[in-house]
Order: C-alpha cells, then sequence, then structure tokens
C-alpha cells in the first residue's frame, strides 16, 4: 500500500513539472523514456528466451 502512495505522488509530481515545462522539452523526456523502457523490454525479451545457467 505504501508502494502505491509513493508511486501517486512521484506520478503528481512529474505530471506537475511537465505541464510547466516547454512542449519540445517535454516530447524530448518522453522519446527518452520510450526508448530505454523499448530496450529493456527487449532485454528482458531475450533474458528469458535464453536463461543463463548460473
Amino acid at each position: 500500500m505504501l508502494f502505491i502512495v509513493a508511486a501517486l505522488l512521484l506520478l503528481g509530481f512529474v505530471l506537475g513539472t511537465v505541464a510547466h515545462a516547454p512542449l519540445g522539452f517535454s516530447l524530448a523526456a518522453g522519446a527518452v523514456i520510450a526508448v530505454w523502457l523499448g530496450i529493456f523490454a527487449v532485454r528482458e525479451r531475450n533474458r528469458r528466451r535464453h536463461p543463463q545457467a548460473h
């Protein structure tokens, strides 16, 4: 439950910051986050398909 409260507080802080940031900056930051999440998803998918013997 504490995790959900912390996540909602962080989301409110980030959305408040984005509302005051220039549009170009917001779009660039969104693109960087999208690329980062895409790379993470590909790495996780590859890790599940090819488990290492450790």
